[in-house]
């Protein structure tokens, strides 16, 4: 049983950033828990505004795509809308935002 087992980590709440911390530590060799209410529905869930990118949160997303993350890979296939913010202005205000299918 699962309970009976010990983990190297555990990480509380399988939403996005849950699954990416999940997923970040068991590529290390950690041996992962990962405790959320509803497995069967909430594992990777994102917000009720599912967009991922934007000036801030496109370099953040970058840099963990940089570390092999998952936010990239499920922005690539849930990805419906992709657009970049600030066309119309210098690069140093552009950033790619995508829209997801929750």
């Amino acid at each position: 049983a699962v309970a009976d087992r010990d983990f190297d980590v555990v990480v509380i709440g399988g939403g996005h950033a849950g699954t990416e911390a999940a997923a970040a530590a068991a590529r290390l060799g950690a041996s992962v828990a990962l405790v959320t209410p509803s497995p069967e529905r909430t594992i990777g869930e994102m917000s009720c505004n599912p967009s991922i990118g934007g000036l801030a949160k496109g370099a953040l997303v970058r840099e963990i795509d940089a570390l092999d993350g998952l936010m990239g890979v499920a922005a690539d296939r849930a990805g419906i809308q992709f657009r970049v913010l600030n066309a119309s202005k210098g690069p140093a205000v552009r950033g790619p935002r995508a829209q997801m299918d929750r």
